[in-house]
């Protein structure tokens, strides 16, 4: 199927009534097909989806009869390949793919093109990076996609549209992905992450370069992984001096090294946030740039002013000589290990959610930096037993509270373990779902447990 395919009349199948199936239940109902939504319980979405004509189906297994004369399910990122509803339809026959995938079949012929994005950490920096550029270039444009903004919500190039788009594609997005195909796509890095979702860390990256697909390749030189994934005639980026056809960053400057002549761009010290990830990123950003013909200065007046997104390596005060830091977005040990390694002697904020990785292999890289560790969340014990290994004359405080003064009592303990002169890093290695709403909301309770330390000193 594609733009000029018909929906009228074809009955769909959407799995989960969030923000995605919402989107792509409604884009398909304005587009005529008849539309059945299956969630696992009642909420206030499904009724206004109902209302608005949608069939809804309250189960976590599909009842008999539900994919007669389906040939589509659309999955919400949350449906992995093994839950019972898909594995059904796939027995049946039908078509399984995602919100992002309905976006691109349902692009007109002058739909925006899409720059892509994708990698284990540094996807929403990355994205927000080159959406700023491509706005310095006087270009309509917006990040979206994994970022917040459903692709099927988008209005086509025009007079109210855009002229390009910064796009965000997760993991399992990429993985219920089939012709989606990006004219250019990044992958930033590749570490263990997801794996209960995906199953293990192959079928992982080969939902990844599902963004190489049919487009031109940008890849991370830095990362073993993506280097080797990288195919001839892919574009590197790398933070040592570029070689020709490269990008990277020579005497303290971002470099363009693709053409004839090498080109500046902007100073790494410029770079915000700090931290020599986040010059990887901006590097990454000005590749999917400058591919799309945007001039050098667009490129350093888009990285110098921007602005950036919260809860990533965000100070939040400084109260007794010590600085408070707030990167809740580190939700994996590979975002962890970037931003410990940007600060000499660290008391350490972690746990949560592990998602099925091992936080082995981080303890022992950073434990040198470690003046102290206060775990929560989950899967505390797991770091816990990595530390007693790794890191066994470092203090370690555990606070089991979960309820709403549980980051108030993180504080306290933090607070005893600082001398002047350290950091207190939030950067829980982990998904936060066990006691928050998402990260935003843990940064948040660990940034106002902070200001309220330091308005009672």
């Amino acid at each position: 199927m594609g733009a000029g395919d018909r929906w009228d009349g074809r009955p769909v199948v959407v799995a989960g009534a969030a923000v995605a199936g919402a989107a792509a239940a409604r884009a398909l109902l304005r587009r005529g097909a008849v539309v059945t939504v299956v969630d696992r319980r009642t909420s206030a979405g499904l009724e206004e989806l109902a209302a608005e004509g949608a069939t809804v189906v309250v189960a976590d297994a599909p009842p008999a009869g539900l994919f007669d004369g389906v040939r589509d399910l659309v999955v919400s990122p949350g449906f992995a390949p093994h839950h019972p509803l898909v594995t059904a339809a796939l027995a049946a026959g039908l078509e399984v793919y995602s919100e992002p995938e309905l976006a691109w079949r349902l692009r007109g012929p002058q739909a925006p093109p899409w720059l892509a994005v994708t990698g284990t950490n540094g996807k929403t920096t990355t994205v927000t990076m080159l959406a700023a550029i491509l706005r310095a270039a006087g270009l309509r444009s917006a990040a979206v996609g994994n970022i917040g903004t459903p692709l099927v919500d988008l209005p086509a190039a025009g007079e109210d549209g855009y002229d390009v788009l910064a796009v965000e594609l997760s993991s399992q997005q990429l993985h219920w992905s089939r012709r989606l195909a990006p004219p250019v796509g990044v992958i930033l890095n590749l570490a263990p992450d997801h794996l209960e979702w995906h199953g293990d860390f192959d079928a992982y990256v080969t939902a990844k370069t599902a963004i190489w697909r049919a487009g031109a390749v940008v890849g991370n030189l830095d990362d073993p992984l993506v280097a080797k994934l990288l195919p001839a005639g892919g574009t590197g980026f790398t933070l040592r001096r570029p070689r020709p056809g490269e990008f990277g960053v020579a005497d303290g400057v971002l470099v363009d090294a693709v053409g004839e002549q090498p080109v500046s761009l902007v100073d790494a010290a410029a770079i915000r946030p700090a931290g020599e990830h986040n010059v990887a990123n901006a590097l990454a950003a000005a590749a999917l740039a400058r591919w799309y013909g945007v001039p050098a200065g667009a490129v350093a007046a888009g990285l110098a002013g921007y602005q950036p997104e919260p809860h990533r390596n965000a100070p939040v005060a400084t109260i007794d000589q010590v600085t408070w830091v707030d990167d809740s977005k580190a939700t994996n040990p590979h975002a962890a290990r970037a931003s410990l390694s940007a600060y000499p002697r660290v008391v350490w904020v972690a746990g949560g959610q592990l998602k099925g990785v091992d936080v082995s292999d981080l303890v022992r890289q950073v434990a040198g930096r470690l003046a102290g560790v206060v775990l929560l969340g989950v899967d505390r014990d797991r770091f816990a037993e990595a530390l007693a290994r790794h890191a066994p004359r470092v203090p370690v405080v555990e606070v089991a509270s979960t309820d709403d003064g549980a980051m108030g009592e993180v504080v306290r303990a933090a607070a005893a373990l600082a001398a002047p002169g350290d950091t207190v890093l939030l950067a829980p290695a982990a998904a936060s779902r066990d006691m928050f709403s998402g990260y935003a909301a843990r940064g948040e309770a660990f940034a106002a447990a902070v200001r309220a330390r330091g308005a009672g000193r």
